[in-house]
């Protein structure tokens, strides 16, 4: 787990690697307090908002980067390559609101079948369902912030990978899930507060 204060340097290098993209300047990194969780490897996603609504969100959710690099590529990614949006704009900087979620490494569900709607818990995990090739991933606010049950949640993952609804209950689907702390931006480059999921998104 992060602090509170680690948290806020998450979210403000975040943004400031979007800012240096935007200009195409190196970013400074001597301004952050980096200590040793964000060399420790880590998953992360970044989710950029704007009057409310999804502007972009990309994520690595293996934790096969140091938390720093992670938040960098996810940061750029969101920004500039989520295929859902166009790039975002000099102009509109100002007014996006970033969001950061830590990931726990995910986990596979080793139950099948409706026994799995017991191992998923709305408001706590986040979902990863493997199909083949297919994949899809959502992040445990989505199905706060969209008043899911356990098998919504597990459908619309399944539908997010290109599956069927009800993919989660044949044997040759993997299910996997994680938690994810959030912090988030107040205001477009206003402070940041960490969310208890529970409570709403």
């Amino acid at each position: 787990m992060l602090d509170f204060n680690e948290g806020v340097v998450a979210v403000k290098f975040a943004r400031k690697c979007i800012e240096s993209n935007l200009n195409e300047v190196e970013l400074d990194e001597g301004v952050f307090e980096f200590n040793s969780i964000f060399s420790e490897m880590r998953g992360a996603f970044i989710t950029i908002r704007k009057d409310g609504e999804l502007r972009g969100c990309i994520g690595r959710p293996y934790p096969e980067q140091d938390l720093k690099e992670a938040l960098r590529a996810s940061a750029v990614g969101a920004a500039f390559e989520d295929p859902r949006f166009p790039s975002v704009s000099r102009d509109e900087f100002e007014d996006i609101v970033v969001e950061v979620t830590v990931l726990t490494e995910p986990e596979e569900i080793e139950v099948s079948g409706r026994d799995m709607l017991d191992e998923v818990e709305v408001g706590r995990h986040g979902l990863i369902v493997i199909s083949g090739s297919r994949r899809g991933l959502l992040l445990p606010q989505v199905a706060v912030e969209y008043s899911w049950d356990s098998m919504e949640f597990l459908s619309e993952t399944c539908m997010k990978a290109g599956l069927l609804p009800d993919a989660w209950i044949e044997p040759d689907t993997t299910v996997q899930r994680f938690e994810g702390q959030i912090f988030v931006e107040k205001e477009p480059e206003g402070d940041v507060k960490e969310i208890d999921i529970d409570e709403g998104c």
